[in-house]
């Protein structure tokens, strides 16, 4: 006999997540609960809980793509479970990743044959893709200064003063001297003749980027290779350079197919670019690829055959999903070249918008250039010293739900305060100009915050004497007295109904 049990209506609404004790109790957050709860509560605790965060299609701040089509959504659902280094049992996620390598190789211009495969890898971001070139700078570096008998203990990268922090934690991490060159007034970027000037012998090599954090300014990265050509030439070294493009990685190619930056340069030897910022996949995955194999070290290669076959791998995470990588096949595919010029394009545009409205205003100057990144970076003009204005308005934008960040410039500009908007793909012009006109706001408000607290104002009422039934139907006297100094203003005006 088969014994079942119906659950009553009654039951049924008692359950139900708002009614149910565990949206009355203390939910245990820093240690395991004593007892279980049910999947729909626990959903509901955390989603409640995330309602608190900030919008991520409001966040300015990110480079990281905040939106992608549905289609894309649900095959990043079906690959969340495929573990990306499982390549024996996953070959055709495996064959995706490899179609990206070539793919990103022949957009940066590598000089592969018919044929020919593309040296490179997928990262969890550019910041593990950094790591791995700069580690295989070091390598080549120290193999070559063993063979000529020479100091290896003391390499050094020279870069410009607004690399983003991934470098300096590669310096620290793998004992590597950081040598900046500072910016100036009016130069945001690496100066390529000093960044030259600071090379020498254990330079392992220099590093430019294509679109900087501070202000999405591409560097020279053409007169950096032949300044840096002519000192190898005069000196006999090898010093090479690795081109830094987690933002314009996917923009140059599109927007300025003309500008050389990339493999076309003889002394590029590697470039990372990020797939979550304009390689249009959300986070994380980077890219690194190398101009050839001989700049990959081979002993940096480690091969495993636990998984099913013989694996190589180059990376410091092992396990991770494979998600982002079939998101990034997945824009190459739909896309092509014709689609992410579009949306560079659209991008471009909005910020473009953004930044005439801003000029507009009369109130900031605009630091950033009209190529490179699709980007603003603006400050308040004149400016103040202490930058209080710009960490004021940006606060007050986060009433609106925006998220625009204020930072100081690096060391030689710590007086510039700026604040930066990313204009990524969901960022169309109707957000832009309903971000312009929230702006505006913001900005009156600061204005008269700026004048100090409003007068108190005090209002009186007063009725005339008894008047005869014509006369109660005419004036009444309302005062007004504005408190302010030692003046008072009366305001008489006629009504014949009462005073709200």
């Amino acid at each position: 006999m088969v014994l079942t049990h119906v659950q009553s209506d009654e039951a049924a609404a008692s359950a139900a997540v708002f009614a149910s004790r565990y949206v009355q109790e203390p939910v245990p957050s820093y240690e395991l609960g004593e007892k279980s709860i049910s999947k729909d509560a626990a959903y509901q605790i955390i989603h409640d809980e995330l309602l608190l965060d900030g919008s991520p299609r409001l966040n300015l701040a990110s480079f990281v793509t905040t939106w992608m089509e549905p289609e894309c959504d649900r095959l990043i659902l079906e690959g969340m479970n495929k573990n990306y280094a499982d390549m024996d049992e996953y070959p055709v996620t495996t064959e995706l990743q490899n179609r990206c390598v070539n793919i990103i190789a022949r957009l940066f211009n590598a000089p592969l044959g018919t044929g020919e495969t593309a040296v490179g890898v997928g990262t969890v971001g550019s910041s593990e893709a950094i790591m791995l070139a700069g580690l295989a700078f070091k390598r080549r570096w120290q193999n070559r200064r063993k063979a000529e008998g020479k100091p290896h203990d003391k390499p050094n990268i020279v870069t410009g003063a607004n690399v983003q922090v991934c470098w300096e934690k590669f310096a620290r991490y793998f004992e590597v001297e950081l040598k900046e060159v500072k910016l100036s007034q009016g130069c945001y970027v690496m100066d390529p003749d000093k960044a030259v000037e600071m090379v020498d012998e254990n330079t392992i090599c220099v590093a430019a980027i294509l679109g900087s954090t501070l202000t999405g300014e591409f560097e020279d990265v053409k007169r950096l290779n032949d300044l840096l050509a002519a000192k190898n030439k005069r000196t006999r070294w090898d010093t090479p350079i690795h081109v830094d493009a987690a933002s314009g990685g996917f923009i140059a190619p599109f927007l300025y197919p003309e500008l050389e930056w990339d493999f076309r340069l003889p002394l590029v030897k590697s470039i990372n670019v990020s797939g979550h910022k304009y390689g249009l996949v959300y986070p994380g995955v980077g890219w690194v690829v190398w101009r050839n194999k001989e700049d990959l070290p081979d002993e940096l290669i480690f091969h495993i055959n636990y998984l099913g076959a013989d694996q190589p791998t180059f990376t410091l995470n092992f396990s991770k999903g494979s998600s982002q990588i079939i998101a990034q096949y997945y824009q190459f595919l739909r896309l092509g070249f014709e689609g992410y010029k579009n949306v560079m394009e659209n991008c471009m545009e909005s910020a473009r918008t953004l930044r005439e409205g801003l000029q507009r205003m009369g109130r900031f100057d605009i630091i950033s250039k009209d190529d490179g990144v699709p980007l603003v970076a603006f400050m308040f003009r004149g400016g103040t010293r202490d930058g209080s204005l710009a960490f004021k308005l940006s606060a007050n934008l986060r009433r609106f739900g925006w998220i625009v960040p204020a930072y100081t410039m690096p060391a030689n500009l710590e007086h510039m305060t700026v604040l930066r908007v990313v204009v990524r793909e969901d960022f169309g012009r109707p957000l832009a100009e309903r971000f312009l006109s929230h702006v505006r706001m913001a900005l009156s408000e600061l204005d008269l915050a700026a004048k100090g607290p409003v007068p108190k104002m005090r209002l009186t009422i007063e009725l005339g004497p008894a008047r005869s039934a014509d006369e109660e139907a005419s004036v009444r006297v309302v005062k007004r007295e504005a408190v302010s100094g030692h003046r008072s203003v009366s305001l008489v005006t006629g009504k014949t109904k009462g005073v709200c």
